[in-house]
Order: structure tokens, then C-alpha cells, then sequence
């Protein structure tokens, strides 16, 4: 036997030498999950995990913690930040519509936390910036009740992202209240003042996007080929 002590259990060669067919450190035989993608992180038995839930094993996840019901690519990473920080880049602001809440309350319905994750994942990566969250509704019920409500709304989801993300500074975000006096379409039909029902994330220091636009603008130009 060329390798004493071999664990009892583990598959070994004709020289008494054990192996570790997916290089993930424990011995086959042992392995209780063989073929493990390499890189994965894997416990005693040889099995991956995923502890965000989201198809991606731990090891190989470049995202991790990301919250539950947003899509990821094949990294782990949530695929519409990057969507949303076009958004931002382009527009000084991120527009989600038709955030779900109780009938006549502030309080936020489960349906609406993937897309508030979305922007708490990025305004994590924005530490920089600081955000007023205006709440705004559609035409009905009076300005008054609307705007009050429409404040409560936007405080509702300042309170979310920052119990969510304790890395946001709560600091970084105030709250607004518009109720219905900024409609972005008229409130004609059901579609347009779902529209209207909505949630607005402006940066207030738009100084700092700027920056970072030339920044992305001068890393992305090709160097200067001219010969000399």
C-alpha cells in the first residue's frame, strides 16, 4: 500500500492511493456529491451550497446575499442593476412604477420588495450619493389625503432599504411626498394611473454622476494610436 491510511470509505487506485475526482478536497467515495463544479465551496460530505437561493453555487457566486426573487446570470449577480444604473447614469433617477401597497396605507406589499431590492442592491454600490425618495400617486381621493399618504409611502420605503441594506446611511436618503401634483401621464385609464402610481429615487447631488460619467467615458476611449 503506497498510502498508508487512506480514510475507510475512500475509493483507492492499485496502489492503495486515494482520489479526488473533482478536485473539490474530499476523496472519492467519501464524496457524497461528485462531479462538483470547481471553485464551489462545498461542506465534509463533498456538497455544494447556495445560501442566497439563487441557482448559484456558493464559491462561484460573485453576488452573494443576493436577495430572494431577482434573476441572477450565470456570476450570481442580479441581472437588472445594471439596467437600473443605466437608468441612473442616463436620467439622474430610478422610476419604479406602480409600487404595491395596502388599500389607503403605507405599508409595502411583499410583491414590491424585488424591484426595491433592485435599487437598495444599487444604491449600496453608491454609497456616495444622496437620494430623495418622492412618493406620488394617480388623481384620486383629495390632494390632501393623497399627499399625506404619498409621504408615509416614501418613508415606508426609506425604512425598507435601510432595514434591508443596513450599509445605506439613512442620512443618505430623504423623503418627499408629491401626491398627485407631478403625473407623468394623464390619469385617463387604469394603465396610466398605474403609471402615475409610482416611487422616484433622484440623486441630489448630481456633481458626483457627472464624475463618474467622464470617468466611464475616459476609461472606455481607445488609447491614442497616432505613430510619432
Amino acid at each position: 500500500d503506497a498510502c498508508a491510511d487512506t480514510p475507510k470509505g475512500a475509493t483507492v487506485d492499485g496502489k492503495g492511493c486515494p482520489s479526488d475526482s473533482d478536485g473539490d478536497g474530499v476523496l472519492d467515495g467519501l464524496d457524497a456529491c461528485a462531479n462538483t463544479p470547481k471553485g464551489a465551496t462545498v461542506d465534509a460530505k463533498g456538497c455544494p451550497s447556495d445560501s442566497d437561493g439563487d441557482g448559484v453555487w456558493d464559491g462561484l457566486d460573485q453576488c452573494p446575499d443576493t436577495p430572494a426573487g431577482l434573476k441572477v446570470d450565470e456570476k450570481g449577480c442580479p441581472t437588472e442593476v445594471a439596467g437600473r444604473e443605466t437608468e441612473l447614469l442616463e436620467t439622474g433617477m430610478v422610476r419604479i412604477e406602480n409600487v404595491q401597497f395596502d388599500e389607503g396605507l403605507a405599508t409595502i406589499k411583499a410583491e414590491s420588495y424585488p424591484a426595491l431590492d433592485v435599487v437598495g442592491l444599487l444604491l449600496k454600490s453608491w454609497p456616495q450619493l444622496t437620494i430623495e425618495i418622492g412618493g406620488h400617486t394617480d388623481s384620486k381621493g383629495s390632494s390632501v389625503a393623497n399627499l399625506k399618504l404619498s409621504q408615509a409611502r416614501a418613508e415606508a420605503v426609506r425604512t425598507y432599504l435601510t432595514g434591508k441594506f443596513p450599509t445605506i446611511a439613512a442620512a443618505s436618503l430623504t423623503t418627499k411626498g408629491y401626491g398627485k401634483s407631478k403625473p407623468v401621464v394623464p390619469n385617463t385609464t387604469d394603465e396610466n394611473r398605474a403609471k402615475n402610481r409610482r416611487v422616484e429615487f433622484v440623486v441630489t447631488n448630481k456633481a458626483v454622476l457627472k464624475q463618474e460619467i467622464a470617468k466611464r467615458a475616459a476609461s472606455a476611449a481607445p488609447a491614442d494610436s497616432t505613430q510619432k
